[in-house]
């Protein structure tokens, strides 16, 4: 029977468990990078629609040559910029 010491067992679960601790620690940081580039994504779609939104608000009122309702989308929109 094979009697192993308390610091050897100590050693050999570090030696199991480093490796996996490692890479839960390396997940975790790219899980983190993964969820800021999905934020990012996300706000630059929004962008994109309010941007769509307002070429659309404005293709009618050119097409109509109705300057004071582009004026008004304009404002509406350069007021939403902040």
């Amino acid at each position: 029977m094979v009697r192993l010491s308390a610091e050897r067992v100590r050693r050999a679960l570090q030696a199991r468990t480093a490796p996996t601790t490692q890479a839960l620690e390396e997940l975790t940081a790219r899980v983190a990078t993964l969820e800021d580039e999905v934020r990012e994504c996300r706000r630059q779609q929004l962008r994109l629609a309010e941007l769509t939104d307002v070429v659309q608000e404005l293709l009618l009122p050119i097409s109509q040559r109705d300057q004071e309702k582009v004026d008004e989308v304009l404002e509406r929109y350069s007021t939403q910029l902040g």
